[in-house]
């Protein structure tokens, strides 16, 4: 019963992904079998490598993050795109857990590290899913107990994206902030239609500490709420078929586009090895 049971929520999933497809005038074209280097696969180490930091937006599951969709928009004979993004993680629990360490193992001079950390940043201090930051760019620390009786000292959001840059520095590579991928969540405005919402409240400490550490900002969230907001709530709503923050395969794969479209219009040094448009 419980295999009937998944095998027909696939399927749901599945049509409403074929119907995103039928229905959305933004909708990209099927992703090709070409998708970012798996952890496990070598890097070749006569290439750049573009490292992508992040959460279930970047990777949650086979082909349900933009960092998964996001090679084929690059020369592969030119770069590598390594998607190390790791599902319910946050700047925190990234760190802590270790994940950060094994990409930096793996960082040379000449890389760079797209970092894109936020979404369950605002989780619990502690408890059994603690994986929360302190709110803020200061040095403010927070000692908590954790279930299995270590203490751990908890620092602000602002604090573990600064060691993100700085360690990235270190090893020689271009750390660039991402904003975060947009939620499908709209409110009337002012001119009495519906709006996207366009920043969980990260965006703005992300600007700030950008220009305080002098690196690049790349605002993808602005490139997908308009696209999202031009094809309407509706049509919206078939790319996120399980919550108002995880994508469809399609919504990675218009995800992964966003931000392609967001390092050109930064103008950042990464764009040089996109495809041409």
């Amino acid at each position: 019963m419980r295999r009937l049971h998944l095998t027909l929520l696939v399927l749901f999933v599945a049509a409403l992904t074929a119907a995103a497809r039928a229905q959305n005038p933004l909708a990209p074209p099927p992703t090709p079998a070409q998708t970012s280097v798996a952890p496990s696969t070598p890097l070749n180490p006569a290439l750049p490598t573009v490292f992508i930091v992040g959460d279930s937006t970047a990777r949650n599951q086979a082909d349900l993050g933009w960092g998964d969709h996001f090679a084929h928009y690059f020369d592969t004979t030119r770069i590598n795109v390594a998607n190390r993004a790791r599902a319910g993680r946050s700047s925190r629990t990234f760190i802590t857990e270790g994940s950060w360490d094994r990409v930096l193992a793996q960082i040379k001079p000449g890389d760079y590290v797209l970092i894109q950390m936020g979404h369950n940043d605002g989780g619990a201090l502690d408890g059994p899913k603690a994986r929360g930051s302190l709110h803020g760019l200061g040095d403010e620390t927070k000692d908590v107990t954790l279930p299995n009786g270590r203490t751990e000292t908890v620092h602000t959001y602002g604090w573990y994206i600064r060691k993100y840059i700085a360690d990235a520095r270190s090893k020689g590579a271009t750390p660039i902030l991402l904003s975060l991928t947009i939620r499908n969540i709209w409110k009337p405005g002012p001119d009495g239609r519906q709006h996207i919402e366009r920043d969980m409240g990260y965006d703005a400490g992300l600007k700030q500490l950008a220009q305080q550490e002098h690196v690049a900002y790349v605002d993808m969230a602005t490139v997908e709420a308009d696209r999202l907001e031009a094809t309407g709530p509706e049509k919206t709503a078939l790319l996120f078929p399980i919550d108002h923050t995880h994508t469809s395969s399609q919504g990675a794969e218009l995800n992964a586009q966003s931000v392609a479209i967001a390092l050109r219009n930064a103008h950042s040094p990464l764009a040089a090895y996109l495809k041409p448009e």
